[in-house]
């Protein structure tokens, strides 16, 4: 029979669980600490200062800030992989600080040195060192490769745990599909994707569910194959969330330069670049002369002080439309257009970038805290089909602009539903 306290302990456990708080999701890690510590496999290509490994491995081996006060891990990292040492590597540092136990294959990182997986959740960090690239530019990151072994393991162990893999799958769509089919045939939660949907929102818009939007524009910056996938997942966190769901994409049209602004001059595009203009209208970084913008935000302005952009002008199955654009400016904005009444609705999505006088990049911390409670609840925050759906549309962007022609497919008919909250950070 419980006590008065011990009543009272449990009862505060349940309402934090059924209470809606700011983030949605935080303080669900605190109600499984009667329960034994979850232990993780953490899996790193290269651990360098701002590398991803080392943003995400520092969050879980020491915790983070958050919500006014110290998050305390609730998982322990097990066992540790490192890929690569290249000359600034700090992960023999921060194996010492941790007092982490570092196993030399992946499959003994599973299990421990032992026969079966001897852990309940794995971390893939397939992002940063040296690896070869394609005909087409894209980085041959091993994230397929890791995922593989992981799945052999349990396979062999007759048991399997959540995987997180951070951002896209893969650059093979066929690999793309394997990860989350294996993910599915075995059962196990499958989370990966970008900080983007998660990071702070400015102003702190939620897009309602089964919204009746036309149109979503992402106006963000940095190379193809790398930060595309922020930026399209910053336009499809809000996309999903239309009146039907998301059903897939049937072509992508991608583009540089005197190529793209072409192809937006077009009056089908009308809708497009009022869209880019009101993202543009988010930023916080525009040139500046003597510490005001050069002139007026204008879509003929862009075009003068973003001559080198670069876009993917995207379609979807049910007529929906996406654009994405790479330019010079360090931010993602996210614009879109409601069919019902025209307005224009939109967000910065925050990625406040370490610098000179930074050191840490606070935009992994919901992202950190939402694998987190995947390890601890056993269920994904969002559906694996956005993950897979946004590796496409980099996959067929990246393969547009290396052909020069429309990339068209069958085979991205990728149908999903979109989860009751956003589940960006509010705090």
């Amino acid at each position: 029979m419980l006590n008065r306290r011990q009543f009272g302990q449990r009862l505060a456990a349940a309402s934090v669980m059924t209470s809606l708080s700011p983030l949605g999701w935080l303080g669900a890690a605190e109600t499984k600490a009667a329960q034994p510590r979850k232990k993780i496999a953490f899996l790193g290509t290269a651990f360098y200062r701002h590398s991803h490994a080392q943003h995400i491995l520092d969050r879980f081996a020491m915790g983070y800030a958050m919500g006014g006060e110290w998050h305390s891990p609730q998982v322990d990292v097990a066992s540790i992989y490192v890929d690569q040492v290249p000359d600034n590597d700090i992960s023999k540092q921060r194996i010492e600080r941790y007092k982490l136990k570092q196993f030399p294959s992946v499959a003994e990182t599973l299990t421990l040195g032992s026969s079966k997986l001897a852990v309940d959740g794995v971390i893939i960090i397939g992002e940063h060192g040296d690896y070869p690239k394609n005909d087409k530019g894209q980085t041959l990151y091993p994230r397929y490769a890791r995922f593989k072994e992981i799945v052999k393991v349990f396979e062999a162990s007759g048991r399997s745990v959540p995987v997180f893999n951070d951002k896209h799958l893969s650059t093979d769509w066929a690999q793309c599909q394997e990860m989350v089919a294996d993910s599915k045939r075995l059962g196990f939660p499958f989370y990966a994707g970008s900080s983007l949907p998660v990071t702070w929102r400015h102003p702190s818009y939620e897009m309602p569910l089964n919204t009746p939007l036309k149109e979503s524009v992402c106006v963000a910056y940095g190379g193809i194959d790398s930060y595309d996938i922020h930026a399209i997942e910053t336009a499809q966190c809000m996309s999903e969330r239309r009146a039907g769901g998301e059903v897939g994409i049937h072509s992508i049209i991608a583009a540089k330069g005197e190529t793209l602004w072409a192809l937006l001059d077009t009056p089908e595009r009308t809708h497009t670049r009022e869209l880019f203009v009101s993202a543009l209208c988010r930023r916080h970084n525009l040139p500046v002369d003597s510490g005001y913008p050069t002139a007026p935000v204008t879509y003929e302005w862009a075009k003068e002080a973003l001559p080198d952009t670069t876009g993917y002008l995207i379609e979807h199955l049910d007529g929906f439309h996406t654009a994405m654009f790479l330019t010079s400016i360090r931010d993602f904005n996210y614009a879109g257009l409601r069919a019902d009444n025209g307005e224009i609705v939109g967000c910065q999505m925050y990625l406040p970038m370490p610098g000179s006088s930074a050191t840490t990049a606070d935009f992994f911390t919901p992202l950190s805290h939402h694998v987190e409670n995947m390890f601890l609840q056993g269920q994904t925050p969002y559906p694996i089909e956005r993950t897979l759906l946004t590796s496409g549309m980099v996959i067929g962007g990246v393969e547009s602009l290396f052909s020069g022609k429309p990339f068209v497919t069958d085979d991205m008919a990728i149908k999903y539903s979109a989860p009751e909250q956003s589940m960006f950070w509010r705090v």
